[in-house]
């Protein structure tokens, strides 16, 4: 069986690569410490693949034909797209994708009845841009990206997400190749709202909150308190993404996170951090 190696959530606003030099210089240190400390975490589990889970923007999935999921499954991936690539000041990148892994996550979730469609070219923007400069900054480890509707309702409820995260982590385990080292990432978040009134304002508050629900190691709790609404109430449009969060929370289970940073940026217009799940340890309840 394939094995799930790190698990990590993190924000990927594009700020963070962007305008970065807008944030305070303590703010700067606190969040590129931590994500580079975040990329060594990962790097030294030593994974084969990363699957990833994290907004689409619109970009991918237009309003007009808009589905809860969408895998990629092409073997190869290039970003950002032009459009983005000055908003998000990163250089372009190539990396390798996996198609018979992709192909059997889509058949896995695709069977158990969830909204999910499957493409072989897909866009890029900060969703990836900004975590995989930070992750792989060689672009050396292949990418099986998930990408999933956070903006136009109805988007999936958390205990959808938790539960798509159940599933992948069984269909990692019981489908993909033997010795195969897994590597999941869920991206999106935290606290903002893209053009709307909160757009120049964080919800440190909500933030903190939200980190400290994860690191408690409750699932239940955080799909009983982490609502749609309140999460609309810290920022409607952007905040929301978070829910690729408790995607990822879905394959630990009642493991505990560990956050390694958090920075309550107003200048780069999201709340900002990161954490993992230490899966080392002694087997978890999922």
């Amino acid at each position: 069986m394939a094995k799930l190696v790190f698990v990590t959530g993190l924000s990927h606003a594009p700020g963070m690569t962007g305008w970065l030099d807008h944030a305070t210089p303590e703010e700067q240190k606190s969040l590129t410490d931590g994500f580079n400390a975040l990329g060594e975490k990962l790097r030294a589990t030593k994974p084969d693949l990363i699957i990833g889970l994290a907004n689409d923007h619109v970009l991918n999935m237009p309003v007009d034909d808009s589905h809860d999921f969408c895998v990629g499954t092409a073997d190869a991936w290039k970003g950002p797209a032009e459009w983005f690539r000055d908003w998000v000041n990163v250089d372009p990148y190539s990396l390798a994708g996996n198609s018979a892994a992709a192909k059997a996550l889509f058949d896995g979730l695709s069977g158990q009845g969830y909204d999910i469609i499957s493409k072989d070219e897909l866009l890029f923007d900060d969703n990836w841009s900004v975590p995989l400069k930070y992750l792989t900054p060689h672009y050396n480890v292949p990418l099986v990206p998930i990408h999933m509707n956070c903006i136009v309702p109805p988007i999936p409820s958390p205990r959808t997400c938790y539960e798509f995260g159940q599933a992948l982590q069984k269909i990692i385990e019981n489908d993909l190749p033997d010795d195969l080292r897994v590597a999941f990432i869920g991206t999106g978040g935290l606290s903002h709202d893209p053009g709307g009134p909160k757009y120049f304002d964080v919800d440190e508050e909500f933030d903190r909150w939200f980190l400290g629900l994860l690191e408690e190691g409750d699932p239940e709790r955080v799909l009983s308190e982490c609502t749609p609404e309140k999460m609309s109430a810290a920022g409607d449009g952007g905040t929301s993404e978070l829910i690729a969060w408790i995607g990822a929370m879905g394959m630990v289970g009642d493991r505990k996170s560990v956050t390694i940073c958090y920075e309550p940026a107003i200048e780069l217009r999201c709340g900002m951090g990161c954490v993992y799940w230490e899966m080392e340890k002694e087997p978890a309840n999922v």
